[in-house]
């Protein structure tokens, strides 16, 4: 710091009350790249294990073939357990409950 005439001069540094060196970016830049290679690293891994991800849509489709096969032979769809019989209908091909 230095004065000329009435003004008075203080450094960058001075003025800020801290040093300039760039660690915060650093610290930021290296923190990034560990949270980037960490979450890759447990995606990967979860892919690796499991299994074949088409398997669980088969099982679905599967059940739909079986559900059309059942709704073209004319059977009926289950009611549902919680009324009674009086109070249930199907229209549709669709589980009605009158209330």
């Amino acid at each position: 710091m230095h004065t000329e005439g009435n003004e008075v001069h203080v450094s960058e540094e001075e003025a800020s009350g801290g040093s300039k060196e760039g660690v915060v970016r650093w610290v930021l830049i290296f923190g990034l790249i560990l949270a980037i290679g960490a979450l890759s690293l447990i995606w990967i891994a979860g892919a690796r294990s499991s299994s074949d991800p088409d398997a669980d849509n088969a099982n679905v489709s599967a059940k739909i073939a079986a559900q059309k096969e059942r709704d073209s032979a004319g059977e009926a769809a289950p009611l549902p357990a919680q009324t009674s019989n009086d109070e249930q209908a199907v229209q549709n091909n669709l589980n009605v409950v009158k209330n």
